[in-house]
């Protein structure tokens, strides 16, 4: 599996999400309307207050395992960077926590969601946020220009999270956060889960082991790294969500039964002496 093929992959789904939402049709990792979707990865994971500052479209094209916004405790006139930020949702909410006198930038290497998001920021009219385009392995910012990294079960997509990790490293402020939500593995998985190029789209097979992740990012130069999960995921709710991805739904859930999360990580790059 190479890394251009889950490159396009990624980016083709990905794409089609985008759409869906413009056609008013369903998003999301579960295949339902969203306002229905009971997917136990994407749904529930934003108050209703929250919900009401931002346009429909950017909670319809919500594909996250969490809610890093609140989880990032972020502060008025900090600079965020969202890494892939589909259609806006979380550079929205970000923005409006950091207020006119801080900026949120969002960084997405699809056409299709970036043009949504966009519009989404028009709807939403929030002044204060930029959205890039380009990949999460090569950030199209400076070296030391953002207070706060946030991501919405995105890492997990890549197939070179070393480079993500350093990349976000490097744009980050002298003691600025790494702040993300993404999915990790607790213990050994079916090898083939990870062969299937699908999954890699579907928020499951290119997932770190837990411990792995720490590991990853102590080696990019960070340090206080914390893994906290937030959701574990049961062989039933794995059935549900692997039912449309490939053959043989009920053995893939029962080899995966409480090996997935959904998972807050915390890192921090340390402050200048």
């Amino acid at each position: 599996m190479d890394e251009t093929s889950i490159k396009a992959e990624v980016r083709g789904r990905y794409a089609r999400e985008a759409l869906k939402v413009r056609d008013a049709k369903s998003s999301g990792c579960c295949e339902s309307s969203a306002g229905a979707c009971t997917d136990p990865i994407t749904s529930n994971l934003y108050a209703d207050a929250e919900t009401a500052q931002i346009p429909a479209e950017a909670l319809a094209a919500s594909l996250g395992c969490g809610n890093p916004t609140t989880l990032a405790e972020l502060k008025t006139g900090e600079t965020v960077l969202d890494l892939g930020s589909g259609g806006g949702i979380d550079v929205l909410l970000s923005a409006r926590r950091v207020g006119p006198t801080g900026k949120a930038y969002g960084l997405d290497m699809t056409d299709e969601m970036l043009e949504l998001a966009r519009d989404n920021q028009r709807k939403a009219g929030v002044q204060n946020v930029e959205f890039l385009k380009g990949e999460i392995e090569n950030i199209p910012l400076p070296d030391n220009s953002v207070d706060v990294i946030i991501s919405n079960c995105v890492i997990n997509l890549s197939a070179n999270k070393d480079r993500v990790l350093s990349e976000a490293f490097r744009v980050l402020k002298p003691g600025g956060r790494f702040a993300v939500s993404d999915i990790v593995v607790r213990g050994e998985i079916p090898s083939e889960i990870r062969r299937r190029l699908e999954l890699w789209a579907g928020c499951i097979a290119g997932a770190l082991e837990d411990r792995e992740y720490k590991v990853k990012l102590a080696r990019a130069g960070f340090e206080n790294i914390e893994v906290e999960p937030t959701r574990v995921y049961t062989a039933a709710q794995a059935k549900d969500l692997l039912a449309s991805m490939g053959p043989e739904p009920d053995r893939i859930a029962a080899a995966v039964d409480g090996k997935f999360a959904s998972a807050f990580i915390r890192a921090r790059k340390a402050a200048a002496l």
